[in-house]
C-alpha cells in the first residue's frame, strides 16, 4: 500500500503565496505521473496541476503563470508554489500519484483558503 500526504495549507491573503508538500511512502518503485487536485465547496474535483516522469509539467489555464508544480524523486516528494493567490483558489487540494498499469493512489487533502 502506498500513503500520501499533503501538508502546507493554510490561511492566506489574496496575492499571498503557498508551498504545499506531498509526501509519499510505502512500496514504491516508480512513478508514471504525480498530480495535485482541487474541490472548491459545492463544486466538481478539478486537475490543477501534474507532473511526469520525464518532468514534463501540466496546468489548468486559470493557475498558468501563478503555480509551479515539482518532484523530487529520491525524497518521494512532489510540491505546488502557489504565488499571487485569488480567492477563487480556496479548496482542498490533494495530491495524486500514478503507478504503472494505471493504478493511483490519493492522500487525504489540505484545506487552502484565500481571504483578507
Amino acid at each position: 500500500q502506498v500513503q500520501l500526504v499533503e501538508s502546507g495549507g493554510g490561511l492566506v491573503q489574496p496575492g499571498g503565496s503557498l508551498r504545499l508538500s506531498c509526501a509519499a511512502s510505502g512500496a514504491i518503485f516508480s512513478f508514471n505521473a504525480m498530480s495535485w487536485y482541487r474541490q472548491a465547496p459545492g463544486k466538481e474535483r478539478e486537475l490543477v496541476a501534474s507532473i511526469g516522469n520525464s518532468g514534463r509539467t501540466t496546468y489548468v489555464d486559470s493557475v498558468k503563470g501563478r503555480f509551479a508544480i515539482s518532484r523530487d524523486n529520491a525524497a518521494n516528494m512532489v510540491y505546488l508554489q502557489m504565488n499571487s493567490l485569488k480567492p477563487e483558489d480556496t479548496a482542498v487540494y490533494y495530491c495524486e500519484a500514478i503507478f504503472p498499469g494505471g493504478l493511483d493512489y490519493w492522500g487525504k487533502g489540505t484545506l487552502v483558503t484565500v481571504s483578507s
